[in-house]
């Protein structure tokens, strides 16, 4: 079987629903204490017509008729047995720039940083690498997927 990478957002987030189990390092150059650990990740589809696309749309002010859908994350300790913290939860939008989908926004209703809604800019390259860059008040995060 050949492995088919995903060249849209949707394509990504339909590739990745599902529990992942995670291991996350962050190191801060100040006073702030690292956040590192494990978790598990629940990744869900979110259809456009879903009432959260209208909700993270209306947000950021963004007409939700150009979004595609998207993703809902949820985080929890991987020892976890029952549902997860809707406080460690997020939902991203995908409205893309044109017709192909390879690039375009992400709508966060809430950033992982200082729980604002934050709105990324991401891109696929040719060989179907995804590029997503945030920028927050006080520091920028790049992921490279």
């Amino acid at each position: 079987m050949r492995l088919t990478v995903p060249m849209t957002m949707m394509e990504f987030f339909r590739k990745s629903e599902g529990k992942w189990y995670t291991e996350r390092s962050v190191h801060h150059f100040d006073v702030v204490a690292d956040e590192s650990g494990v978790s598990n990740l629940i990744v869900k589809v979110v259809e456009p017509d879903d009432p959260k696309v209208k909700e993270a749309c209306k947000l950021q002010g963004i007409d939700p008729a150009k979004a595609k859908g998207g993703g809902s994350f949820s985080w929890q300790d991987n020892l976890e047995e029952k549902e997860p913290n809707p406080n460690y939860a997020a939902v991203l939008i995908d409205v893309p720039d044109d017709e192909t989908g390879r690039s375009g926004k992400l709508i966060r209703d809430k950033g992982y940083v200082d729980g604002l809604p934050v709105i990324s800019r991401y891109w696929f390259g040719e060989d179907g690498i995804l590029t997503i860059n945030t920028d927050y008040d006080n520091n920028q995060g790049v992921r490279l997927v």
